[in-house]
């Protein structure tokens, strides 16, 4: 089956970001993220430093997911060129920043990739690679995995569910066998062995409008069936929550449950996750250059505050170390129960709160 066409080739109302952003702003009636940090004696939201600088590679990719923030697919053609990663890397260079986070779309597409990744570990920068599996093998792209190892590059892999159903629902007929296949050609490679150094992370996302399960208990699930199952092994699973943006912010309109979701996020607020939010230690860079506190900012195009630089080319890491983060009601998403990020929940398990998913329509 063809990949149906993305928000932007249907040229539908809400791949505008500004128009998303009015949205989230109705739906949440007159309760403000920054009010609710204040109430709890947190705001404002500040960056502590750069740990991780993460790099969007651009918008293409060889799936078209239906919950997918970026509105990436195979009609995408934004790219980030080779200068403005030259400047990435740049930026890495002098700010001694030692993560790299990349992503997409599908980031393996962009035809400078390789030449990025290898350019990153020869700067000692451990390298992320957020793939969604089924590139390992597309035509062209099937001696990834052999490159990756060879670099050492972390895998984090997107995995919906370890049931075949609820991850093609998701991504697509024919993804859960096809990721399977890519899982166990990673695994032969030593990905996900302990001790090979070849670090392989899964990453959970709900089907619906409700919040994840306990990160803990899901990865102890996933063990237990990839590996009886299909003979599969990882190292880490990271859960997080459905962002209001995008692919998945119109299905809640579609489905008339946007208010119904929003509020769940904001019953679930907890104060706990706010120290460990992403936006406070990572950097988002956009396609073209433009700076970001965090990707969903990115995709909603909200840019740094006023006064602090706005562009990989002005890059000052002393500067953005310490700038105020734009927050909006997305940002409910990252800090309702245990947290979420992209290094999936924030709240000790002990500190995050129970959810009562939405009930079924």
């Amino acid at each position: 089956m063809p990949n149906p066409p993305s928000m932007n080739r249907r040229r539908h109302p809400l791949a505008e970001p500004r128009q998303q952003r009015a949205l989230l702003a109705s739906a949440v009636g007159g309760t403000f993220f920054h009010d609710t940090l204040a109430a709890h004696g947190l705001g404002p939201l500040r960056a502590n430093g750069i740990a991780t600088l993460q790099v969007n590679l651009g918008k293409t990719c060889n799936q078209t997911c239906r919950h997918c923030h970026v509105d990436a697919g195979p009609d995408r053609r934004e790219q980030m060129d080779r200068e403005t990663m030259q400047l990435c890397l740049d930026a890495l260079a002098t700010a001694s920043i030692r993560v790299l986070d990349i992503t997409g779309g599908a980031p393996e597409m962009n035809p400078h990739f390789r030449w990025f990744v290898a350019a990153a570990r020869a700067l000692g920068v451990h390298v992320i690679d957020r793939c969604n599996l089924t590139i390992l093998l597309a035509p062209g792209f099937q001696d990834l995995p052999e490159f990756m190892a060879q670099h050492r590059v972390e895998i984090v892999a997107s995995l919906p569910c370890y049931l075949p159903h609820n991850t093609d629902a998701q991504r697509g007929d024919g993804v859960f066998d096809r990721s399977i296949e890519a899982l166990r050609r990673l695994n032969a490679l030593g990905y996900g062995h302990s001790g090979s150094g070849l670090l392989l992370t899964l990453v959970y996302n709900p089907i619906g409008p409700s919040l994840p399960p306990d990160q803990a208990t899901l990865e102890a699930a996933y063990r237990h069936h990839l590996m009886s199952s299909y003979g599969i092994i990882f190292n880490r699973l990271y859960t997080l929550t459905n962002m209001p943006i995008s692919r998945f912010l119109e299905e809640l309109v579609r489905e008339r449950r946007l208010a119904d979701y929003m509020q769940v996020l904001i019953d679930a607020f907890n104060p706990v996750t706010v120290s460990g939010l992403m936006c406070r230690s990572m950097l988002s860079v956009g396609w073209d250059g433009r700076l970001f506190d965090c990707d969903f900012n990115q995709m909603l195009d909200l840019p740094l505050a006023e006064g602090w630089p706005r562009h990989i080319r002005e890059f000052s890491a002393a500067r953005l170390g310490e700038r105020l983060v734009m927050v909006g009601p997305h940002c409910f998403g990252c800090t309702a129960g245990a947290g979420s990020s992209c290094q999936g929940s924030v709240a000790p398990r002990s500190e995050s709160v129970a959810i009562d998913p939405l009930p079924p329509r």
